[in-house]
């Protein structure tokens, strides 16, 4: 067997830029993270869970109940509700080895995986958590347009790993 020893400055230059690349992967999570945020709240305004179906529109309950308590026009929009806050509340979180993003918002779980009546206990007036079921709308997930988008993102930050200056 014979060995070949690489001298070349450029060739090892780059190796060595691939190296600490891949030994922490910050700064390609964090590019993940924003296309992530961007393609979720995207979503939003169309409707439609990262698998491209449509979310379950608002209850009639929960329409009647938003007219109840405001003067406002109601969206009637799935996700939207009198704050708004919830669609402009994605953020992630990036480090050398794994991205997650969603919304601290404390009813983003309920949105996202749906809950029966009554599943979070009772009111102080013995009514139910929450007032009704609540259909998921699932809003965080990789669709495959993100999937692609990904693949090109860390494709492209091995390129420019590799790539002189």
């Amino acid at each position: 067997m014979a060995d070949i020893i690489i001298t070349d400055d450029e060739i090892t230059g780059a190796l060595l830029r691939l190296s600490a690349t891949l030994s922490d992967l910050t700064p390609i999570m964090q590019e993940i993270g924003e296309i992530m945020i961007d393609s979720t709240k995207q979503r939003f305004p169309q409707g439609i869970a990262p698998d491209g179906s449509r979310w379950a529109p608002k209850s009639q309950t929960t329409l009647n109940r938003y007219g109840a308590r405001t003067s406002n026009r109601i969206d009637i929009r799935p996700l939207f509700g009198p704050s708004g806050a919830l669609s402009s509340q994605i953020f992630y979180e990036a480090a050398s080895d794994s991205i997650a993003w969603g919304s601290p918002m404390i009813y983003a779980a309920t949105q996202q995986f749906g809950a029966a009546q009554g599943a979070f206990g009772r009111t102080k007036r013995n009514g139910p958590i929450p007032w009704g079921n609540i259909a998921a709308r699932p809003f965080l997930g990789v669709s495959p347009e993100d999937q692609t988008n990904i693949l090109d993102a860390i494709a492209e930050a091995l390129t420019r790993s590799a790539a002189p200056g």
